[in-house]
């Protein structure tokens, strides 16, 4: 029996390795939802911890991306440019019942944001077996049969109340026991099923504590503040002429300073920053992280951000909407690209630095 489940366990971990290369930064849903329960293989999403009790992917962990990025009250990073010191990212990883040898699969609803920001949370303390789930969690609920069923029931179960609403206005007491009844039957149904749904509802579980360690973290896989502040001076004395790209991703109204998020103390970007959006990275329409690769290609050309540039991208901590344009990137086979995961959180509070609106 014990030879059986060591070969059973040897065969996940297997097909887990074969379907997950070392060069790849992205999974498809199809491919992911084969790992899922799988010995070795973890799934974490970088969504809020309310996202992730309203559904997450069966047995997987909660790191909101936001959360990542530890600064103080005036947004210093304490390991700059590592958004945590290796001793407190050790201590999360471990409490989330993370080995050093497992395979991340990080994942959010599907924008890719916040799977991203877990992304390169992992790669910057040096894990390697970690990928970005293109498409999501959504991705996963469209590949599950049971879901639609699922659905289904939940469909049945609306009509049904309304009828049962409307037998109880006609004063109608034998339909009134009919849909009784039949809700009923619905909701065991229903109950039955959910336990079988690949994404479930929740909250998160506590995780037996391992002892993950911190090897070889990568911070210069990030940016620091000074990196950023010598790229500023190089753009504005040489404008498109510069090997420098600043990209803010955030939105219009934190771009110009009339959002403050945080406790920035002020609003506005760095200068001589291009503004691209996280949101254009994203494809809406086919509900993946990323667009295809010959319109991100055209798009970042289109802005100035080509392959022989040094890229930064930053938005308001780095492990985010930052990290969603640099991945991007990274998909193009760019070489020099880096989050800045002090951010603007880091920038804005600095009275030392310049801002512009």
């Amino acid at each position: 029996m014990k030879q059986w489940l060591k070969a059973l366990c040897f065969a996940g971990l297997f097909s887990a390795s074969a379907l997950l290369a070392a060069d790849k930064i992205t999974i498809q849903p199809e491919e992911a939802v084969k790992l899922i329960d799988k010995p070795g293989v973890v799934f974490v999403s970088g969504d809020s911890e309310t996202a992730y009790e309203g559904g997450h992917i069966k047995g997987s962990r909660n790191m909101y991306a936001h959360h990542l990025h530890h600064a103080d009250i005036m947004g210093n990073l304490e390991c700059e440019p590592l958004y945590q010191c290796p001793e407190h990212a050790e201590h999360l990883i471990s409490g989330k019942g993370i080995e050093n040898s497992d395979t991340i699969i990080a994942y959010d609803n599907w924008r890719g944001p916040n799977a991203t920001g877990v992304y390169n949370f992992f790669k910057s303390m040096g894990h390697d077996k970690v990928y970005v789930l293109d498409g999501g969690q959504d991705g996963i609920k469209a590949l599950d049969p049971n879901q639609k069923l699922y659905d289904d029931l939940k469909k049945q179960k609306r009509s049904v109340k309304k009828a049962y609403k409307k037998a109880k206005k006609a004063k109608d007491l034998a339909l009134m026991a009919k849909y009784k009844i039949e809700l009923e039957n619905i909701k065991l149904e229903m109950k039955g099923l959910g336990k079988k749904l690949l994404v479930q509802r929740g909250k998160e579980p506590k995780w037996h504590h391992t002892h993950y360690k911190i090897h070889h973290p990568r911070p210069k896989m990030l940016a620091t503040t000074e990196e950023v502040y010598n790229a500023m001076q190089d753009i504005l004395k040489n404008g498109k002429k510069s090997k420098y790209v600043i990209v803010d991703t955030r939105s219009m109204i934190e771009i110009i300073g009339e959002r403050k998020m945080d406790n920035v103390a002020r609003g506005g970007h760095i200068p001589g920053s291009q503004f691209i959006e996280w949101k254009k990275v994203t494809d809406f329409d086919r509900k993946k992280s990323f667009r295809k690769p010959e319109e991100l290609r055209a798009m970042f050309e289109k802005y100035g951000v080509t392959p022989d540039k040094t890229v930064y991208a930053y938005c308001q901590v780095g492990a985010g909407r930052g990290s969603e344009i640099i991945t991007a990137l990274e998909l193009l086979g760019y070489k020099n690209v880096k989050v800045y995961s002090g951010a603007w959180d880091t920038w804005g509070n600095n009275m030392n630095l310049p801002i512009r609106r």
